[in-house]
């Protein structure tokens, strides 16, 4: 009988030896603990168990239930147009050109395809929004643009999830019914929910929260639907709340951080075969760049057309092509549901990686924005300046 406490020491002497690696390289946690887990499948034999699945499917609710809690609902109406317009079209045509490729080009069955063309349409909030903290463009109107197309982006590719690989009969109408109640109801009922019981030892606002997740899952799971699209809609109904409350904000990412989310990114990367990826390093190469010119061809011109500077449109449409979460999560979703088979999901996977670090090097180096690093440097300098003078 295997040992339940050595194994579970392993995952997490994993998950630490990743969150080093991340430490020491500047990469991308999630990247690093992705390339752990494939290591780890090839050369150590690692294997899922039940409670493992269990701890990588919450980590991927609660990763997507704040990925939609971190847009900022005022910036999505102020900047609706040009959001959207984006959002949209960095969804819409790398999904047809992905798909299109994996149909005719590879010969991948249409469930194979459809999964293909919603993995690499995706955009990665997680590399986009460290980017953002990073530079400062966070701060600007750019970066406030950039980060709510994004979340445009990510919907389309949930809702494409939802819609296509939905079973639509009584369950699906009561999730539906359930789902758009509680998106109702929450963004009033939850802050004086919170003002009431929170700020306790026994921590009812989280436990709260989790049972939302849990129910909207376990209804989507039970429609035929994937439980990421609940989560992300709610996340989304609660931004608002949640950018008040910095403090339970932290606590929910700590616990997607610290512990959820590690079992789900090793999960995703144990799946993916060495072997494979060599015998398929050419198909994975073109879907790289099939991925990359659609999204050059959708947003480019729409940046052009809101008079962003050449060197803006290109960082905008560089980092819009960035993937990796939602890219994972579609993939994975496609392999446990028997849509894609392991050496399909190892090119999916490997191209969504790919294409969170080549866009986002290409544009840190080559087309960084200027008037970002002269803010960066003017907060350095500001920094500098003893406290006292500043006032």
């Amino acid at each position: 009988m295997e040992n339940l406490w050595l194994t579970a020491s392993i995952w997490v002497a994993l998950s630490l030896a990743g969150a080093l690696l991340a430490g020491w390289t500047g990469i991308s946690i999630s990247l690093v603990e992705i390339i752990v887990g494939v290591l780890a499948g090839n050369f150590l034999g690692l294997h899922t168990e039940t409670w493992v699945n269990y701890l990588a499917g919450a980590g991927s609710i609660l990763l997507t239930f704040l990925a939609g809690a971190e847009v900022d609902p005022v910036v999505l109406k102020t900047k609706f147009k040009e959001s959207l317009s984006i959002g949209l079209l960095s969804f819409l045509l790398p999904f047809i050109g992905a798909f299109l490729y994996a149909y005719y080009s590879l010969g991948w069955d249409l469930r194979a395809a459809q999964i293909a063309g919603i993995a690499l349409s995706t955009t990665s909030v997680a590399v986009v929004y460290a980017v953002m903290v990073e530079t400062g463009l966070n701060e600007s109107e750019l970066g406030r643009i950039i980060l709510a197309a994004c979340f445009i982006t990510d919907l389309g590719t949930v809702v494409a999830l939802g819609i296509l690989f939905a079973n639509f009969n009584a369950w699906m109408l009561l999730f539906l019914a359930v789902t758009a109640a509680v998106l109702s109801i929450t963004p009033r009922f939850t802050p004086w929910f919170v003002q009431r019981y929170g700020n306790r030892v026994s921590q009812l606002e989280v436990k709260y929260l989790f049972f939302l997740l849990f129910l909207l899952g376990g209804l989507a799971s039970l429609a035929g639907s994937e439980a990421v699209l609940p989560a992300y809609l709610l996340g989304l109904a609660m931004a608002g709340f949640f950018l008040e409350e910095k403090n339970l904000t932290l606590r929910m990412r700590t616990i997607a951080f610290s512990f959820l989310t590690p079992f789900y990114f090793l999960k995703a990367g144990l799946y993916v075969s060495l072997p494979a990826v060599w015998a398929s390093a050419g198909i994975i190469m073109v879907a790289l760049v099939v991925k990359m010119v659609s999204k050059f061809i959708g947003v480019w011109p729409v940046t052009r057309l809101f008079r962003f500077s050449s060197r803006e449109g290109m960082y905008t449409t560089l980092l819009m092509s960035t993937g990796l979460t939602f890219g994972t999560i579609s993939s994975l979703f496609g392999l446990t549901h028997g849509f894609i088979n392991q050496e399909q999901y190892t090119i999916l996977v490997t191209t969504v990686i790919l294409s969170a670090v080549v866009p986002t090097l290409i544009a840190q180096t080559f087309f960084r924005p200027e008037l970002v690093q002269a803010a960066v440097s003017k907060k350095q300098s500001l920094a500098m300046i003893p406290q006292e003078r500043k006032g």
